[in-house]
């Protein structure tokens, strides 16, 4: 959405806010023994006490409401009672939400307790890449141009990128244009970020595959080579210099 008055600001950064302040809370909850269940029973309790809505929930029937992801799985993980942390897990954990007409989007991967698996590299990796994109981006700025930053920075450090996901606009919807903000170039992509507009920028950082493939529930997705992945996303708002980022209040740079 194009940000447009004072009030919609005000709408955005509170739907922002609620889901930053979610995975905030999520990431620091989050304990060996526990199942992916419990972990999105507290996030949703968290939404409910602010008032907002699940996104993934509400727009798309998921069977929960936030996204779960362990090890290999990529995105979109489904909460369950079987799944149970351990030391050393990889774990990716996206919330998006709707409040008061207003749609946020976050997330961050992040290794629950010891490092023992070397996840850790990847995490940092990502961390990065979103910090040096998000200095780059501002209103003309062209996509395909951050994209090949995205690419260029995970190069450097011996990771890849996934080229079937990419961050989007949001605002009035979950998903709407400009969408498709891929983590690479596409040389036939001409549009360029515009000022005042609102987008969720996420990294899709990993150790061996350039493709995510889905499941047989119909949800999950995984790497069509194997291997790793981490991902981390604010929403945010484009301005002339550097852009806002409304979901800070998630503390993934800190």
């Amino acid at each position: 959405m194009s940000i447009s008055n004072e009030q919609e600001l005000l709408g955005m950064q509170k739907a922002a806010n609620a889901v930053a302040y979610t995975l905030r809370k999520m990431v620091e909850f989050t304990k060996v023994g526990m199942s992916t269940k419990e972990l999105d029973n507290y996030g949703a309790s968290i939404l409910t006490s602010m008032y907002a809505n699940s996104a993934p929930n509400k727009t798309y029937g998921f069977p929960g409401y936030t996204c779960i992801s362990v090890n290999k799985e990529f995105c979109h993980g489904i909460p369950s009672e079987n799944r149970i942390l351990k030391d050393g897990d990889l774990i990716n954990i996206d919330v998006s939400a709707e409040l008061n007409g207003f749609w946020a989007d976050n997330g961050c991967s992040f290794v629950l307790g010891k490092d023992i698996y070397n996840h850790q590299k990847l995490v940092d990796a990502s961390k990065e890449i979103l910090q040096k994109t998000l200095d780059n981006i501002r209103g003309g700025v062209k996509i395909a141009d951050i994209g090949h930053l995205m690419e260029t920075e995970a190069k450097k450090r011996g990771y890849k990128v996934i080229k079937n996901l990419g961050g989007h606009g949001v605002g009035k919807s979950l998903h709407e244009d400009p969408d498709e903000l891929l983590n690479y170039r596409n040389r036939f992509d001409q549009r360029r970020f515009k000022k005042n507009s609102v987008v969720a920028i996420e990294t899709f950082i990993s150790t061996n595959s350039t493709y995510a493939i889905e499941l047989n529930d119909g949800w999950t997705m995984i790497g069509d080579k194997g291997g790793y992945m981490a991902q981390h996303e604010h929403t945010i708002l484009i301005t002339d210099g550097k852009p806002i980022i409304l979901t800070a209040d998630n503390k993934i740079f800190n």
